[in-house]
């Protein structure tokens, strides 16, 4: 808004509500209009009331919309909505997760700095890093994400950030945040976490001691495969270097889709909660099947890390990965078999999505790479949706009956 007005009764008093409360109502500034659910502010500028205020605005000596390239009132919502439920000072909203993940480094880093990243990364932020980060001069090692012995020792003296996936994908690889955190912050390093997978309804790693957090919001926090964007959070001091980089660099998150992402917000509990309770089911049932070699799911007993995904997350998420026997081509036969599951590499969808990382999400990587990543050419995903389980199960039973 261009002037101030008392909007009394018409805002939620927030203080001391509890998570869900947030979910639903955190971020929301009402207008004069009086309207319940948020406004979507479709505008590229706005109008200031003097040439002073528009120097004070643009100068950032007032607070106040400048420009939708990084002051948008739903924007600012949705990143007041996130800042909340993940217990940050500040969030910013992007255009996608993976400029989530530039954001972070080109505003954190300099040429010279050197990065640990997690082996068992997106294949994409791989390639970010690989490909293009390190052609500016930002140096890159990778460390196996649980290793944290081999976190330790990687370390050098310009070691500037750690970025981890916990959960990783595909596989349900986990860290000891809160241990992780604390080497990094004895060496003066900072530690930046991808919680896509968990989503601050199953985790909060701010809370276990780490500086960064950052979504996809493309994923579960939209839920239904609509938009994408991403956000990261922190603390006021590190996002103002984002919002800084946001604003010259301009990997802008579009007023829609941060509308959207508010009205996925409001129901993300309890769409993770029915996500996790059939992902469990599922992973627990393929262990039995014949043709399945080796489910990854951090609620399985059987999982490495069972107990610390038991310790740090309130539930163990939605994507379930197992390797079938017959390597490739058994992987795509189970695949092409299924007929209610859709192939596609995307997650976080009310829609179950089945896919192989080696050729699709991983592809990108060279052999080496996805060895590294322990991604297997027998690798398949599988990101449960809201269907019914025992649909899935049948649909899943056309896969092992390929096999």
């Amino acid at each position: 808004m261009t002037q101030e007005w008392d909007a009394g009764r018409l805002n939620s008093d927030l203080e001391g509500v509890g998570f869900d409360t947030l979910a639903v109502r955190a971020g929301q500034h009402r207008t004069p209009e009086g309207e319940h659910s948020e406004a979507l502010f479709t505008t590229s500028s706005y109008v200031f009331r003097t040439a002073a205020d528009a120097a004070a605005r643009f100068a950032g000596e007032v607070p106040g919309n400048v420009y939708s390239r990084y002051t948008n009132p739903t924007v600012r919502a949705f990143e007041e909505r996130i800042a909340a439920m993940e217990g940050a000072e500040q969030a910013v909203a992007t255009a996608s997760g993976m400029s989530a993940i530039l954001s972070i480094v080109m505003s954190l880093c300099s040429a010279g700095d050197h990065v640990l990243v997690s082996r068992s990364v997106f294949g994409s932020t791989i390639s970010l890093f690989e490909k293009y980060l390190k052609r500016f001069g930002v140096e890159v090692d990778y460390v196996p994400l649980a290793d944290l012995q081999g976190w330790a020792g990687a370390f050098k003296p310009n070691t500037k950030l750690l970025f981890v996936e916990s959960p990783s994908n595909p596989l349900a690889e986990l860290v000891d945040i809160a241990a992780l955190a604390a080497i990094a912050h004895e060496r003066g390093a900072l530690l930046a976490v991808d919680n896509c997978f968990c989503t601050p309804a199953l985790q909060q790693p701010l809370k276990l001691g780490a500086d960064i957090v950052m979504h996809s919001a493309t994923k579960f926090i939209d839920g239904q495969g609509r938009a994408m964007g991403g956000v990261v959070a922190g603390s006021a001091k590190l996002m103002t270097d984002v919002v800084g980089f946001l604003r010259t660099a301009g990997p802008t998150l579009s007023p829609f889709n941060a509308w959207i992402f508010l009205k996925g917000l409001e129901t993300l509990r309890i769409r993770m909660q029915a996500h996790c309770a059939s992902a469990l089911a599922l992973a627990q049932w393929l262990e039995q099947q014949d043709g399945i070699e080796r489910v990854y799911y951090a609620g399985l007993a059987s999982h490495p890390q069972h107990e610390l995904a038991a310790r740090q997350q309130s539930a163990f998420g939605a994507v379930v990965s197992f390797e079938v026997r017959g390597g490739k081509e058994g992987a795509w036969r189970f695949i092409d078999a299924t007929r209610v599951i859709s192939i596609t590499t995307n997650l976080g969808d009310t829609k179950t999505t089945i896919a192989h990382p080696a050729t699709t999400s991983h592809g990108r990587l060279s052999p080496q790479e996805r060895d590294n990543a322990g991604i297997r050419d027998s690798l398949i995903r599988v990101a449960v949706g809201l269907e019914d389980v025992a649909d899935l199960k049948a649909d899943l039973s056309r896969g092992l009956q390929a096999l």
